[in-house]
């Protein structure tokens, strides 16, 4: 058998539960980029999602410590709408994906590895981005490290048209 080192994963395996919610807590910080935060919106902000499915995957998320979506205002709502497309004009500037998966998963049940705080990812994809080593190996090779993701898309949703009441 051959073995594929992912170092950084240990963090997220062995990882100890924060006192406070990521979430409520990164944005508070003023360390955005640090923590991945591309847009801070005034209901919502867009983060890199650390441990990503695809080079660019990233999550919309309320500022409120809110669970379910239909728990949001009206106002939320709209803005992280505005913000998923704006991420999606960022994506296809910088990373030209041939599709997208977007969605949420409610409660832990769904799979939701934050499920206290609702968010949306936004995966880019490309025809055959799924092969043997995710399949098989349960291992996913992304060819980018976050610090240049986060570069290349801060850069693309800076110059992408209005994302809403956000801007």
């Amino acid at each position: 058998m051959k073995y594929l080192w992912a170092p950084w994963r240990l963090q997220y395996i062995k990882g100890s539960p924060t006192p406070d919610c990521i979430f409520c807590a990164f944005p508070r910080e003023g360390r955005d980029r640090d923590r991945g935060i591309l847009l801070q919106g005034r209901l919502a902000f867009v983060i890199l999602n650390a441990y990503p499915y695809n080079s660019g995957h990233l999550m919309v998320v309320p500022h409120r410590h809110v669970a379910d979506l239909v728990d949001l205002t009206d106002d939320e709502h709209l803005e992280m709408q505005h913000l998923v497309r704006a991420c999606m004009r960022a994506l296809r500037a910088v990373y030209r994906p041939e599709g997208f998966n977007i969605g949420m998963n409610i409660g832990r049940a769904a799979g939701a590895g934050i499920a206290d705080h609702l968010h949306t990812h936004i995966v880019p994809r490309w025809i055959g981005d799924t092969n043997f080593m995710p399949v098989l190996g349960e291992t996913k090779v992304l060819p980018e490290d976050l610090t240049a993701t986060y570069d290349r898309l801060a850069a693309a949703l800076r110059a992408t048209p209005s994302a809403g009441p956000t801007s």
